[in-house]
Formats: structure tokens, C-alpha cells, sequence
């Protein structure tokens, strides 16, 4: 080792740990060089050397020293630097070099689409060229900049730094730019609200955008038929869809039930699980170019005849030839099972094929008083075979699967549908794998199969196969509702074009994104937010601006994509919408003046969009943003993560002695004022929202059931993972937005 007073190896970076630390006179710059020439080696090389002092500027980060978490980003964003000058050719003083000559060059070895030199000339890169701004990159801090340039930034074949941070937000720009007239202009305002993080997209576009295989959305969900062929369709789709990165929503509600008729030989069918281990084991073959296996979720609904081998997929007893452990089970729960519930009645089990042959109709097919009043004549008819048990029961499964496991995800479809917007075009049976998707299904229809000329031709009849458009304001960085204004306006057109510059796995879902041209803008640093504001957690003041922020971001996005509509034409079947009929409006007590001149703007000009409002979980994005989850709590204002062996200490954004007493952790928080304060953004929001319950242990039984009736009871769609203390779940990277 060499003698922590001599400091010499270290001389040739004063300079850059000068610059480095300038910002932040308030650290120790001396014991940062004092400690890294402590760790030196004989004959290290220069890089290994900056490496060395990156990672311990890292590990000095603490809560009562968060900002070393910067230098070490300044000190990596150098690194990144000289990597792609070396490589690029070109002198590191300018940090950045020539982007259109870095376009040619990925052109040629095909990773980036030829699409990009095609739209713009080079009089037009090089504007935006000189449009960068490279000292946004000081904007990251460490783990942010770090996943960015891990996961998502362009190397070449040989894995060789290529492309630097505000490169790829610039790409990302020029690619979502690419069919408006003035794309230049509005390339500049997409890359502002990517490079000051005031945004992020969703993780398929930020790692897609401008290559050749450009799928930029998140996740997708198909509906299953009660037939073989529409088993195994929805399992080839799914299969094209994540090998394309989309994470994947099944629902199987319509698929008969163990012991079922096949071809009327009673007792013939293996029901629905054999089915979820054959997606599952989809979901582990087809995984995303080796970077992480599939993600599935499945969906049931709580009164089909499988529901308790369903509810145990996940768990560690019973049958292990009944599990799939790689699969994220859901139930979709009515509001007669809640009732019932609540009322310690009894419960009924149907095998949804004997319903349609005894009924003539398709119980999972409804909603509202209508499932009721089918139900119930389903439990009243003699003929028809049933399984009675009390509610109670099937929640208690419920409930220790979740607090095994995490899962099953709960959609409460009742609520759901009466919010619909877009009802008269058909319903939702389910939702994706983050539950924040709410938006009609159908399953795909196989209308024949015929040899033309040699040639076998399948003709299909296409569902509404749902796909997620996914972008997320970072509220860490909204100082009012003028930013919020500026940047949903944006954000919203960004959104919509990705419709229409999307490569699409399967067919159905180009048809049923285009014919909907749904999208989900949601919201990252929700705590943050708080937290910057001096509001409390467990407070009304928080329920109280839960309900101003979500209206106000919901009236801007859908004053955005009435404004679209206005400039671009309506999606092809609002005709018939509670946007178009004012019902929408109604629903939610919109009477304000501003509220009521919007409506009659959207009866008029229409929207550009079937839905607009979408909140996803957020995770790996929120890291690059340097922001909290999606509208999570923080898990720890302080906390280290390991990983290749090296310590990340991480801490809640913008810590300090003020903050810190805003930053509850999640499982502190008292659950029941997150529920509070998600029924009222839930009001605002026209499809859902990733919220996860947090308990402990000691969390007691009536304690937990409560929770599960007030999510219901203040009108919430779904609920997302239930976190327990002591049980790891893994995050979904598909709708990290």
C-alpha cells in the first residue's frame, strides 16, 4: 500500500476533483483524496486509479452527507467521458463529440435504425447537436447515472461506451419527434424534460428509441378464450411479446374449470392450471436477450371454480406439480364477494363453461348489478353444479398467499368498470402485470384456416389485445402547476407519438392501440414531493393534496389530448364516450368553470386518447431520475445495496436535517392513510394506480382484512404487491416508467 501522506499517484486528477467537488465546499475533499491514495495499489493503471476514487466518494455518501452521491456521479460521468472519446475518436476536453458522426457510425453497425438519418439531414442533427446540454449530466447522482450507463446508454458489440447520457435522451427526442412537422422544435422540447429529469419514459422506449427494433411499450394483456387454439395463441403472443421486453397480463377467467366437460365427457378437463404452468414456463424460456426472464401475470376471477389451487401457485404447501412460482397470479373480486365478505355469507364456485351451457350466458362477460343479478340465478338454478363455501374463507386464502408471497394482485372489477370511459366499446375483464392498466379486452377469434395455393392462410378475427404507453412526471422536481402544465403538455405528445413510431410484437396489438390510442402518464417522487413540502405522511393535509395534485395533473392531460385532437383527429371510436357525452365529467363532480369549459372543448374537439391517466410502479426509472417510486413511501430513508461487490450507500432524495422528518418509512407508515390518500387520487385517475400495501409480522389477521375492505370501500381499482417485512418480491423492469 502506499502511505496515505503521499498523494502523488493522485496529482494527475486535482483538477477534476477540483470540479467535482466545486459545487460542494460544504465536504471534505482532502479526506476524499486521503482515503482513495489509502487504497492504492503499485502500477495501477489511470482508470483503475478513478475507479478506485469513484468508488469511495460512494461510500462517504450518508444521511449526514448525502451529497457525495454527486461527486461520485461527476467522477463516473468523467470516466464515461474518456471512454467514449477513446472510442469515438475525438478530444475529451469536449466531453461530448459529433452526434451526427456517432449516428453514422451506429447506423453502420446496426445499432441504431437507418429511420433516424433518413428523417433528419445533417443540417438538422447538427442544430441539435449544439442543442445539448452536458452539464444536465450533473443532474444524476451516482446510482442513477450508474443504472443509466449500465443498462440503457449504447455500447457496441464488444460492450465499448458508444453513447453518453444526454445522447440518449437526444435520440430518444429525434425518435419520438420524428412524424411532426416541425420535429426539430418539438426534439428540442422532448430532450428538455428528458435531460432535466422532469420526466421519464418508460424502460422499453429508454432503451429502444432510435434502435432497430424499436418496441417502446411496456406491457400488454390478452384475453383468453375457452378453446385450444386461443390457449395456445395468447401463448405465442405472449411469447413474441416479451421477447421483446413487454411484461405480459393473461386473463383465463373464461377457461373452464378441473373436472369440466370436454366435448361432453364429464370430468375431462385438467382446468386452468396446467394452462398457468404452461405460461409460466413460457415466461422463463422466452426471456428478454438474456437480461432478465419474462414476466406474466395471470388473472382469475374469485368465483371460478380453480380459484383455491389458483390462490396457491405461489405458496411453499401442497402439491408442488400445482405451482407456478414464476407466475404473478391476480384475482378479480366483484363487490357482492366484498359484501359478502363483510356479511360472513356464503360464497359460490362455478365452472364458467357449465355456466354458458346452462345459463346460454357468460358470467365472467359482466359487471355491476347486472354479475349480481346472473350470480344469482347461476346459485338459484338446480341443474347448474356449484361449490358453496363462506367468502371468509376464500379471503383468508386470499391473504395468506399474500402474506407468503406478495401476491395475488386484486382487481376490483365492479369499480373499474363503472369508471370506464370507453364502456360502450366493451369492458375489462383484468389488468397487467403492475395493475396500474385498466383499458377493454377481447380475446382473438380464429375465423379459418385454409391452404391457398400451397400455402396455409389463418385468418383471425382481433381482440382488444391492450397495450401500455407509459411516461412518468417527476414530482421531485414540480415547484407549482405551471411546471405541471408545461411539462404534461409535453409529455402528452411524446405519449401519443409513441403510438404511431411503436414496433408491435403481434398484430391485434397495433389494431387495438391504434384504435384506442390509450396511453398511461403517471407519476414518479410522490414522496418527494411531500416531502420538499413539509407535509406528513399520516396527515390530512396529505389526503387533502393527494386530491388538488391529482386533479390538477388529470385536468392538464386531458386538456393535452383534447388539444391534440383538436390539431391530429380523435381516437376512431370516441363517438359514444363519457368524454364525448359528458358523463365522464359528471362521475366525478368536474363543475368548476374551468372543468366545465374543458368539457364542452372535449365534446367538441374530442380526445386524442381512450384513456390518459396511468400511474406505474416506477422503479429503475425513478433511480435515473434520482427521484422515489412511483407513489410509494421510501422503503429506508438510508440504506446500501450491494452490488458486483461493490457497496452503493443510497438515501431518500433531496435528504436533510428538514426533510428527514417527511420521509416516513414505508413500514412504519400506517397503512390505512396510504389507502386514504390513493381513493382520492384514485378519483382523478381514469385507469389505476401500482399501490402496494407495507406490513409487518405483527401485522394481525383483522388488522390485514381491514386493509383489503378500506381499499375497497374508498374506491380503488387494484392493489399491487403487498410487502411484508420479512418476504422479498421482485419488481417489475417492464412498466418502470
Amino acid at each position: 500500500m502506499l502511505d496515505t501522506t503521499d498523494c502523488r499517484t493522485l496529482a494527475p486528477f486535482t483538477d477534476l476533483l477540483d470540479e467535482a467537488c466545486a459545487a460542494y465546499s460544504h465536504l471534505d475533499k482532502e479526506q476524499l483524496i486521503a482515503e482513495a491514495a489509502w487504497q492504492l495499489r503499485e502500477n495501477m493503471k489511470e482508470k483503475e486509479i478513478l475507479e478506485t476514487i469513484i468508488q469511495v466518494a460512494v461510500e462517504k455518501t450518508s444521511v449526514e452527507e448525502p451529497d457525495w452521491q454527486f461527486v461520485a456521479s461527476r467522477l463516473l460521468a468523467h470516466s464515461l467521458y474518456l471512454q467514449a472519446a477513446q472510442n469515438r475518436n475525438y478530444d475529451v476536453s469536449r466531453k461530448y463529440g459529433s452526434l451526427y458522426a456517432l449516428l453514422h457510425t451506429l447506423t453502420k453497425q446496426g445499432l441504431y435504425g437507418e429511420y433516424l438519418l433518413e428523417t433528419y439531414d445533417q443540417t438538422e442533427i447538427v442544430e441539435l447537436e449544439s442543442y445539448i446540454v452536458p452539464e444536465r449530466d450533473n443532474l444524476f447522482n451516482y446510482i442513477g447515472l450508474k443504472v443509466l450507463a449500465d443498462r440503457y446508454i449504447v455500447r457496441d458489440y464488444e460492450g465499448r461506451v458508444m453513447e453518453l447520457p444526454q445522447e440518449r435522451f437526444m435520440v430518444i427526442a429525434m425518435h419520438m419527434a420524428q412524424k411532426e412537422k416541425d420535429k426539430v422544435g418539438w426534439a428540442k422540447q422532448f430532450y428538455d424534460v428528458l435531460s432535466k429529469l422532469e420526466l421519464t419514459v418508460a424502460t422499453p422506449t429508454l432503451s429502444n428509441a432510435g434502435k432497430p427494433l424499436h418496441q417502446l411499450s411496456s406491457c400488454f394483456i390478452d384475453t383468453v378464450d375457452d378453446s385450444l387454439w386461443s390457449i395456445y395463441n395468447t401463448n405465442t403472443s405472449t411469447a413474441q411479446v416479451s421477447k421483446h421486453g413487454g411484461g405480459v397480463g393473461i386473463y383465463l377467467g373464461k377457461v373452464r374449470s378441473k373436472g369440466s366437460k370436454i366435448r361432453g365427457h364429464k370430468g375431462a378437463s385438467g382446468g386452468v392450471i396446467p394452462w398457468v404452468r404452461n405460461y409460466n414456463n413460457t415466461a422463463v424460456a422466452v426471456d428478454q436477450l438474456g437480461v432478465r426472464r419474462g414476466a406474466f401475470a395471470i388473472y382469475l376471477d374469485v368465483w371460478h371454480a380453480d380459484i383455491l389451487d389458483f390462490l396457491n401457485l405461489k405458496t411453499n404447501n401442497g402439491d408442488d406439480r400445482l405451482k407456478a412460482h414464476d407466475i404473478f397470479p391476480g384475482v378479480c373480486i366483484p363487490d357482492l364477494f366484498m359484501r359478502k365478505v363483510k356479511e360472513r355469507d356464503s360464497w359460490y364456485l362455478f365452472d364458467p363453461h357449465e355456466v354458458r351451457e346452462v345459463m346460454g350466458f357468460s358470467l365472467e362477460d359482466s359487471w355491476g348489478e347486472e354479475f349480481e343479478r346472473r350470480y344469482q340465478a347461476c346459485v338459484e338454478h338446480p341443474e347448474l353444479r356449484k361449490v358453496e363455501l363462506p367468502a371468509i374463507d376464500i379471503m383468508k386464502r386470499i391473504m395468506v398467499s399474500a402474506f407468503e408471497t406478495g401476491t395475488p394482485f386484486i382487481f376490483f372489477r365492479d369499480t373499474v368498470n363503472r369508471a370506464n370511459p370507453n364502456k360502450h366499446q366493451g369492458m375489462i375483464y383484468s389488468s397487467n402485470l403492475c395493475t396500474e392498466i385498466c383499458q377493454n379486452m377481447s380475446p382473438t377469434e380464429l375465423i379459418s384456416e385454409e391452404m391457398e395455393d400451397g400455402v396455409i392462410v389463418t385468418r383471425q378475427k382481433p381482440g382488444d389485445f391492450v397495450v401500455c404507453n407509459l411516461s412518468s412526471i417527476n414530482l421531485g422536481r414540480v415547484k407549482g402547476d405551471e411546471d405541471i402544465k408545461r411539462v404534461v403538455s409535453v409529455q402528452m405528445r411524446m405519449l401519443d407519438n409513441v403510438i404511431d413510431l411503436n414496433i408491435y410484437p403481434v398484430k391485434q396489438a397495433e389494431k387495438t392501440n391504434k384504435k384506442y390510442r390509450a396511453v398511461g402518464l403517471g407519476t414518479s417522487g410522490y414522496h418527494q414531493y411531500l416531502a420538499q413540502r413539509k407535509i406528513t405522511w399520516e396527515s390530512d393535509e396529505h389526503v387533502e393534496e393527494a386530491d388538488r395534485l391529482f386533479e390538477e395533473i388529470a385536468y392538464q392531460a386531458i386538456r393535452s389530448s383534447m388539444e391534440i385532437a383538436k390539431e391530429k383527429g380523435s381516437y376512431p371510436v370516441f363517438e359514444g364516450s363519457e368524454w364525448q357525452t359528458g358523463a365522464y365529467f359528471e362521475r366525478r363532480g368536474y363543475t368548476s368553470e374551468r372543468w366545465q369549459k374543458l368539457r364542452k372543448e372535449v365534446a367538441r374537439y374530442g380526445m386524442r386518447n381512450a384513456w390518459v391517466f396511468a400511474v406505474a410502479p416506477t422503479g429503475s426509472t425513478s433511480l435515473i431520475a434520482g427521484s422515489t417510486a412511483g407513489i410509494d413511501p421510501v422503503y429506508a430513508k438510508y440504506f446500501v445495496e450491494e452490488k458486483r461487490g461493490a457497496v452503493i450507500p443510497q438515501t431518500a432524495p433531496n435528504l436533510t436535517r428538514e426533510t428527514t422528518w417527511y420521509y416516513k418509512e414505508a413500514h412504519h407508515i400506517d397503512q390505512l392513510w396510504s389507502i386514504r390518500a390513493a381513493g382520492k387520487r384514485q378519483h382523478h385517475i381514469d385507469q389505476s394506480q401500482s399501490l402496494n400495501l407495507y406490513i409487518t409480522p405483527d401485522t394481525s389477521a383483522r388488522e390485514f382484512l381491514d386493509l383489503y375492505i378500506q381499499a375497497w370501500e374508498h374506491g380503488l381499482k387494484t392493489i399491487y404487491y403487498v410487502r411484508n417485512q420479512s418476504v422479498e418480491v421482485e419488481e417489475c423492469v417492464s412498466c418502470s416508467s
